[in-house]
């Protein structure tokens, strides 16, 4: 059976970490590449994580690194990350950066028409390129998963935006009105699934246990210091389980909508939640994950 065909678009981010080394070790998928963008950290610093990632799991999927920054803004960097963006994590090769990841993207979709899901878990700089420079890239991908979104809870950048749509607003406008099917994973059951140390402990008999286990560390320390949350957040991984096991979730088809213009409610998922009037679904919303099942799978998927 031909395995699915996806892109990993990426600022790694120890939960990008996480999530990359989700679904490669799950054998499931058939990872076309691995673009990196700038967001948690530089596009420099993001791109010789995610080397490090591919060597830590001893992959060779391609690697190309993408926007160095948003579409018309100065890139904000991510404070929960450290300053390397993998604070923890013994980075130690500076990959030469090839910025070709959206014309990568670009031909890997073409030349795989509907059959390519794009995980996009980092600002949404590079998809939006891609679909700006090709316009006639839309009919061709089959799905855009994305972290991003706060759709009633409060945001973890300003008072109501999530990280990633914050970084670059104008492109997550441009893909959320893209005609594309698209799922979002947002704030509001990301912040309801996450990892303790303890959790991790599972690892102890895996070769991934101590660089992981120091990652955390840095993580956990992170989230608790600038979004007083105690536990690894699990945004990235939770969104590329979705590809795992879909049924793991309920969604609902929702009209969303990025508040470009206000510097007060800056990359705000505006979302029509009113009961009564005309609706224009244009992404499905996840409300709800099984949280037992992912962490059961998270964890047997990384001892393997």
């Amino acid at each position: 059976m031909e395995k699915h065909k996806i892109i990993i678009d990426t600022d790694p981010g120890h939960d990008d970490a996480l999530a990359i080394i989700l679904l490669a070790k799950s054998g499931l998928f058939d990872i076309q590449a691995i673009t990196t963008v700038a967001g948690n950290s530089t596009v420099q610093n993001t791109t010789n994580n995610a080397r490090y990632i591919l060597d830590l799991i001893n992959s060779n999927i391609p690697l190309y690194s993408g926007s160095t920054n948003p579409l018309k803004r100065d890139l904000v960097q991510a404070d929960v990350h450290g300053k390397s963006g993998l604070d923890g994590a013994n980075i130690i090769k500076q990959e030469k950066l090839m910025n070709d990841a959206v014309d990568q993207i670009i031909d890997i979709v073409k030349n795989n028409p509907q059959q390519v899901t794009i995980l996009a878990i980092g600002p949404l700089t590079n998809i939006a390129t891609a679909l700006t420079k090709d316009t006639s890239l839309s009919s061709s991908i089959k799905e855009i998963v994305i972290m991003g979104g706060a759709i009633t809870v409060p945001g973890n950048k300003n008072r109501v935006a999530e990280f990633n749509i914050f970084v670059d607003p104008d492109a997550a406008d441009i893909v959320f009105r893209s005609p594309v099917k698209k799922t979002l994973v947002p704030l509001d059951v990301c912040n309801e699934v996450f990892l303790t140390l303890d959790d991790f402990e599972q690892l102890k008999k895996s070769s991934l246990y101590e660089p992981i286990h120091d990652m955390m560390k840095h993580y956990i320390k992170g989230i608790n210091t600038f979004e007083k949350t105690t536990g690894a957040i699990m945004y990235d991984p939770l969104a590329a389980y979705f590809l795992i096991n879909p049924e793991a979730y309920t969604t609902i088809p929702m009209d969303v909508q990025i508040e470009t213009n206000s510097e007060l409610t800056r990359g705000m998922t505006v979302a029509d939640r009113r009961t009564w009037g005309d609706k224009n679904p244009n992404i499905f919303v996840v409300k709800s994950a099984d949280r037992k099942i992912f962490t059961d799978d998270f964890i047997k998927i990384l001892k393997s």
